[in-house]
Order: C-alpha cells, then sequence, then structure tokens
C-alpha cells in the first residue's frame, strides 16, 4: 500500500518528512547550524542579512539546501562564500522555493492528479477511500469520483507524496562544487524586504519652553518570513537609490564588503559611505512578524526656542482685497540645535517629535507633534506643533494703488492681540512676490529672503501690539 499523506483539514503531515524525500540526495541547513547573523536594515523596506553557517559538505558535486532564509529574499542578490575554504567552493546554481507548503498549495499542485478520498462512517467509524482526480483547487476544489463530478471536500484527502518544488519553509538551494573541507563555514548575504524601521522621539519640554529632554526610540518592524536570531543589528539612515528590475549582483558585492568593514559593537553613529550608520551593542532576536522598539538616544536637556508666527501669503499684493481675516491662526513651532553646546549634537534619523508638557498636576499632556527630516550635527530641526490659542492676529488691506501696468503699491495693518497674562514674541512672516520694497513701517522688518520679510513683534500681557506698512512690488 502505498504511504499516505494527510492534508486538509487537518495540519499536514507531510510538512514533517525529511527535505531530503522531497528533493532527492541534499544537504540541509537549518538554523541549528548557525553561527551567526547580522542584519542592517535600511529605512525604505530593505535590509541587507549575512548568514554564517557551519555545514557539511560531501566532496565534488552538492546540493545545499539553506533552509530558514526571508520570504522576501531578493534572489539576485544571494551570495554564498566559503569562509573556511574560499577557493575550493564553486557555486553552480542556485534556485529560491518560496512556494511554501499549505493544504492549498498542495491540492493545487495535484491538479490533473489523483487523491484518494477518506469518509468515516458516523455510527461505526469505518473507512471507505475512493480516489479521485483534482479538475480545480483555485476557487474551490473540484473532484471527479468515478463517474461523477463534485465540488468541495467530501471528506479527508490523502496524497501520494509532496511535490520537490513545495517547502515548509523559504529555502536557498544551491548547486556547488567542493573541493575544500566536508566541513565548512559559509555566509550567505543577500538583500530582502520585509524588514524596516523608524526613529520616534519623545520631547518632554521644561517650564520656560526653552529645553526639552528629549529621548529616541527605533521601532523594527519584520514581516519577511524568517526570524534572526541573536543577530548583530545595524541601522543606515539616509536615502538609497534602488535601481529596479536590473540585477546587480557587483554592486551588492561592495556594499557587503562596505558594511562588514565598518562594523562595530561600539554604541555609536558612525558614516557609511553618505550616510549614517547606527550599530546597537548587543544582539538582539527579531522574530518574525515582530515590532521591536530599541532605544536610541537619551539627552536630559536640550537647548529650544519656541517662536510665534502668523504666516502671510503673496496673493494679494497685486490686487484688492480689503479684510484678509480676523482671528488668524498664530502657529506654534519649536526649533532645535542638533549642537553639543546646546545639549545634543548627533545625527538624528528622521523619524516624528511627539511633544509633551507637564500640566498644572505635574502630569505630561501632550502638545504637538511633526515630522523631522534626517538632521546632522550642527543643522536644526523644526517643529510645528499647532495654532496658538490665545494669540491671535486681524489684518486688513488698507490700502490698493495701481502705479503702472506691472507696478502695484498697497498697504497692510496686522494686528496682533494676547490674552496671556505673561508678553509674547511674534513673528509676522510676509511672502512678497517679485521685485518688491517696503516704502514706510511702524516697525523694522529684516530680509530674511529674496522673497521674505519679517517683523518681530514684542506683544504685552492681555493687550495688542499692531504693525502697519506700505509695498511695493513691480512684476
Amino acid at each position: 500500500m502505498k504511504p499516505l499523506v494527510r492534508a486538509l483539514p487537518a495540519a499536514l503531515a507531510a510538512a514533517l518528512l525529511p527535505l531530503a524525500a522531497l528533493s532527492g540526495a541534499e544537504t540541509r541547513s537549518t538554523l541549528a547550524d548557525q553561527k551567526s547573523v547580522a542584519v542592517t536594515i535600511y529605512n525604505q523596506d530593505l535590509a541587507l542579512v549575512r548568514d554564517v553557517r557551519h555545514v557539511p559538505l560531501p566532496n565534488g558535486d552538492a546540493i545545499l539546501a539553506l533552509r530558514d532564509v526571508s520570504a522576501r529574499m531578493r534572489p539576485e542578490t544571494a551570495l554564498l562564500r566559503s569562509l573556511s575554504s574560499p577557493t575550493g567552493l564553486k557555486t553552480l546554481e542556485q534556485n529560491f522555493d518560496f512556494d511554501l507548503l499549505t493544504p492549498q498549495s498542495l491540492l493545487q499542485k495535484y491538479v490533473g492528479r489523483t487523491v484518494r478520498v477518506v469518509k468515516t462512517h458516523p455510527t461505526t467509524g469505518a473507512e471507505t477511500v475512493q480516489e479521485a482526480e483534482v479538475l480545480a483547487a483555485s476557487q474551490g476544489v473540484v473532484l471527479r469520483i468515478g463517474d461523477r463530478i463534485e465540488t468541495g471536500v467530501p471528506g479527508r484527502l490523502v496524497f501520494d507524496d509532496v511535490p520537490a518544488n513545495l517547502r515548509d519553509r523559504p529555502t536557498l538551494s544551491v548547486q556547488l562544487r567542493n573541493g575544500g573541507a566536508k566541513a565548512q563555514d559559509v555566509e550567505l548575504s543577500y538583500l530582502t524586504g520585509g524588514l524596516s524601521w523608524k526613529a520616534d522621539y519623545v520631547a518632554t519640554l521644561n517650564g520656560p519652553d526653552d529645553a526639552v529632554a528629549l529621548n529616541g526610540w527605533v521601532t523594527l518592524t519584520n514581516e519577511s518570513g524568517a526570524t534572526y536570531r541573536d543577530a548583530k543589528l545595524q541601522l543606515v539612515a539616509g536615502d538609497v537609490n534602488r535601481v529596479r528590475d536590473v540585477r546587480m549582483e557587483e554592486k551588492f558585492q561592495r556594499l557587503a564588503a562596505s558594511v562588514a568593514r565598518e562594523a562595530t559593537s561600539d554604541m555609536a553613529q558612525q558614516e557609511l559611505f553618505e550616510y549614517r550608520m547606527y550599530t546597537l551593542p548587543r544582539t538582539t532576536t527579531i522574530a518574525e512578524k515582530q515590532t521591536k522598539q530599541v532605544a536610541l538616544l537619551s539627552a536630559p536637556s536640550v537647548a529650544v526656542r519656541k517662536e510665534l508666527v502668523l504666516q502671510g501669503n503673496d496673493y494679494y499684493y497685486s490686487s484688492h482685497i480689503g479684510e484678509l481675516g480676523q482671528k488668524m491662526k498664530v502657529g506654534i513651532f519649536l526649533e532645535l540645535a542638533n549642537r553639543k553646546a546646546d545639549g545634543l549634537g548627533m545625527p538624528l534619523p528622521a523619524g516624528v517629535v511627539r511633544v509633551y508638557k507637564a500640566d498644572g498636576s505635574g502630569r505630561a499632556t501632550f502638545v504637538g507633534e511633526d515630522r523631522i527630516d534626517h538632521t546632522p550635527e550642527n543643522e536644526k530641526a523644526r517643529l510645528r506643533l499647532g495654532d496658538a490659542f490665545d494669540v491671535t492676529g486681524h489684518k486688513v488691506q488698507t490700502d490698493f494703488e495701481v502705479v503702472s501696468k506691472r507696478v502695484f503699491e498697497s498697504a497692510y495693518r496686522v494686528t496682533i492681540k494676547n490674552a496671556k497674562k505673561e508678553p509674547v514674541t511674534v513673528l509676522v512672516q510676509e511672502p512678497i512676490p517679485a521685485d518688491w520694497k517696503i516704502l514706510n513701517e511702524s516697525h523694522p522688518h529684516a530680509k530674511k529672503a529674496a522673497n521674505t520679510a519679517v517683523w518681530s513683534l514684542a506683544v504685552p500681557p492681555l493687550g495688542e501690539t499692531t504693525l502697519t506698512y506700505r509695498a511695493r512690488v513691480r512684476y
């Protein structure tokens, strides 16, 4: 009698068969052979995996089945090399088997083939066996049993064997020619999707709003279909260009060699080409279908500068508008200088900064968040937290004149009101188009850019300050 491999609806007994029975004489390597694994994760759903295993290999031609690799491996980037006998091991061919053994995939492989249907009598428990041909398995099961056609599964299906190209785990099969030792340390390097990381920051403002306690976290997400046990973890911050649908073995080998030279166990940031690399000082396990957080930085006091900004527009400098808005929103910004002198001075990966401040009872309250881009040392990061409640603006166009076909003059009155019990400073930023000149003004302006005039207005407690100015623009 043929051996039975049972499936549907019970778990597959076939998954427990020796892998050699599935694909002929081959050497199987599992995570039990793994000596070390290093994972370098980039920002854009990309990771470099370097997997070192100790495997027995016969002399001459052999097939090495490397199990438990990433299900989202980019097989064109896979590189297997011997660390024990670099010149004695040659790769002839490799195949990435990612069609995994499931009841559905097994049934689909049996379309056009014969299975056996086992039915159990509900009273006596006696089993009857009938042969059936699988006609379809894509959207439900269609079987030919004798002279009739049946849909669905009328009993338990029994399969004679498992097709060779079905694996219970993602597997890279490599055909080798071994002229070296019979047991070797080999390293498999490859790029894969399914691994990503992002930075998140928590900033807690002090009472005067001139410093924050900053803590950074890295959130790792593993959807690659593999587990990386006790991995040496490195994170690369930067925007790495990627070529789509093009073989890139030579480029990948240079990248792998570069990363290996830069690897370190120190908790520090370091340059890698034109990017930044962060190395975790200890190994960590990145389990399949897991989100993990690891500490990135901690700075107890980082100097910041709070700004209240009333932002204008450029459309009303060439037309008659009149009333521009009452109770206009005044934006709240927080500027952080990434300098050692200000309590920080380290490269910051792009991420979201969430800002908190203690309320009257000392409980931390969320006051806003913003996303920062990659910020190197000695650069500034600027956060928009929201709009002020007690500080508002009122803007009116008080005059408009067409001087000539392309020359216009207009005058404005901007009133800032402060309902707070302490003074505030508000920046009025006006993006003025074309060739412009301020003809007169109640407060001096600063030309921050070619198209931007900025006035800094001090507003007393429970009071208001009014700015008036006249501008000429030439198109």
